[in-house]
């Protein structure tokens, strides 16, 4: 079995039957099926482009990735997809939301969360604790705050940052131990390498260095989890493909397969790897069968 645990619909020009589509062509057999709710006062125009024009706000804002879509293409093909959710958390009664998703509609994943406030703000904790009552893992995505605009420049405010930085991820996950997160995004897979704060690139691409703070929240947390999804994920690994595939070895027991898009490049290049049969099943479908029995 594959699965993919980080997947949205009617996005990117595609609608439910097109994502079924590329699930049988890929040879995927179940897709976590993810929302991304934006406030707003996030709106985020760079990505209108790849959204659903159907939701469009009449101020010409946009809501991102609705449960409404989300719960269209799972009645619509309820064997291949496992519903997330993941609501606004500055809204009133967040968690009470959530927990009816999961109460009416089955939602079995808190994700994606993607907003621009600090992992660990006591609004999230308490939405993170009750996902974790509830037995559902949470999806993180992570953009840098900060960045250089030159090599050995100083660090500048980057506005369409996520979560913040690994500190605060760092102090979410010793906050709720109850509960499992699942880590992501350019912000997240940087930090792969030690040097993550020198390098101007929002997907850096030299050699991964020693240190990574990526690597020393895994030595140290039990409950967080990384899935491999978008470019980050594939660039990350890429940089360093004997160090990917150590990564990819030492980690197996707490790394998933997702693509976040479409297509075969990160099957592909996981294929090129010769992992050890146990690595890629852990991969592929044990750790989401792990985290959300189907």
């Amino acid at each position: 079995m594959i699965i993919d645990a980080h997947q949205h619909v009617f996005w990117h020009g595609k609608n439910d039957a097109d994502l079924v589509a590329d699930l049988n062509e890929q040879g995927i057999d179940k897709a976590w099926l993810l929302t991304w709710e934006i406030p707003p006062n996030e709106d985020t125009r760079p990505y209108h482009h790849v959204f659903n024009p159907e939701r469009l706000r009449p101020d010409g804002s946009h809501p991102g990735l609705s449960l409404a879509d989300a719960l269209r293409a799972y009645r619509n093909y309820p064997d291949r997809f496992v519903l997330g959710y993941c609501p606004d958390p500055n809204i009133e009664d967040a968690v009470k939301w959530f927990a009816t998703a999961v109460e009416m509609h089955g939602v079995r994943i808190c994700g994606e969360w993607k907003y621009r406030m600090l992992v660990n703000d006591p609004r999230n904790l308490e939405l993170f604790r009750e996902a974790g009552e509830l037995h559902c893992p949470v999806v993180l995505h992570f953009d840098a705050p900060y960045l250089k605009e030159v090599q050995n420049g100083p660090r500048k405010y980057f506005p369409l940052w996520y979560g913040g930085e690994m500190e605060h991820l760092a102090r979410t996950l010793e906050a709720c131990p109850e509960t499992t997160f699942l880590g992501h995004g350019p912000g997240f897979w940087r930090e792969i390498s030690g040097l993550a704060d020198d390098d101007p690139g929002v997907y850096p691409a030299g050699p991964v260095k020693p240190g990574g703070r990526l690597i020393s929240l895994l030595e140290t947390y039990p409950n967080l989890y990384v899935d491999l999804s978008a470019g980050s994920g594939i660039k990350a690994l890429k940089r360093d493909a004997q160090q990917a595939r150590e990564f990819l070895i030492r980690f197996a027991d707490r790394i998933l397969f997702a693509r976040d898009f479409y297509g075969g490049d990160l099957m592909e290049f996981l294929s090129s790897l010769s992992l050890p049969e146990e690595v890629r099943e852990n991969i592929f479908s044990a750790n989401a069968l792990k985290l959300v029995p189907v």
